[in-house]
C-alpha cells in the first residue's frame, strides 16, 4: 500500500482534545504551517499562505501529547497525510490530517526538557521476584557511557570489568 508520510513544522494552533475510547487514548489538536520567503524587493521575510493540518495522535504519542503540548509550541509532526472531502450544508469541504507516527519540539526555535514516560505495569500477579518489565526478564545495569581519554585508557578502571594483562609491545626485526 502506498502512503503519504510528510513532515511538517509549524505552531500549534488549537489546545489538544484528549480523549480515552475502547481502542486507546487519542488527541487532536490544529497545526499552523506557514512558509517564509525572502522578498528581495523589500529584502525582508515575509509571510506566505498558511495551511491547516489536523494532528490526530493514538495511543502512547496521544497521552504524551496531552501532557506536553499547548497552544502557540513550534512543533515538528511526522505522520501519513490524509486529504478528505465531504459535503456540508450543500458546499464542498476539504481538510488535511495527519497521523502522526513521531510528533516533537522544534528545537532550532527553543529549549525543551525531555522526561522519559513511566510504561504502564504489567498485570498485578503476572511477574515473579527478581524479574521487571513486560518480557519478565531480570534489568539490565545502566551501560557506562564514559569514553576513554584518548592519552591514558589503561590508567581508567571501569566497574564490571577484570583487569586484563597489558599486551607487550611487539619486537620489531
Amino acid at each position: 500500500m502506498n502512503e503519504t508520510v510528510v513532515c511538517v513544522v509549524g505552531n500549534v494552533a488549537t489546545q489538544p482534545v484528549y480523549r480515552e475510547s475502547p481502542t486507546g487514548p487519542t488527541a487532536r489538536f490544529r497545526l499552523a504551517v506557514t512558509m517564509r520567503y525572502l522578498d528581495r524587493e523589500k529584502n525582508a521575510w515575509t509571510d506566505g499562505h498558511t495551511n491547516f493540518f489536523t494532528v490526530w495522535a493514538r495511543r502512547s504519542l496521544a497521552t504524551n501529547v496531552a501532557a506536553s503540548v499547548a497552544v502557540g509550541d513550534p512543533l515538528v509532526v511526522q505522520g501519513r497525510l490524509k486529504v478528505r472531502t465531504e459535503q456540508r450544508d450543500g458546499q464542498g469541504w476539504l481538510s488535511a490530517d495527519l497521523d502522526a507516527a513521531a510528533i516533537g519540539h522544534d528545537l532550532s526555535r527553543g529549549t525543551s526538557a525531555f522526561r522519559r514516560s513511566q510504561r504502564p505495569e504489567t498485570q498485578t500477579g503476572m511477574q515473579t521476584e527478581g524479574q521487571t518489565g513486560a518480557t519478565g526478564a531480570p534489568p539490565r545495569p545502566e551501560p557506562d557511557w564514559e569514553t576513554v581519554p584518548a592519552d591514558r585508557p589503561e590508567d581508567i578502571e571501569r566497574p564490571g570489568t577484570a583487569t586484563r594483562p597489558r599486551p607487550e609491545p611487539a619486537g620489531v626485526t
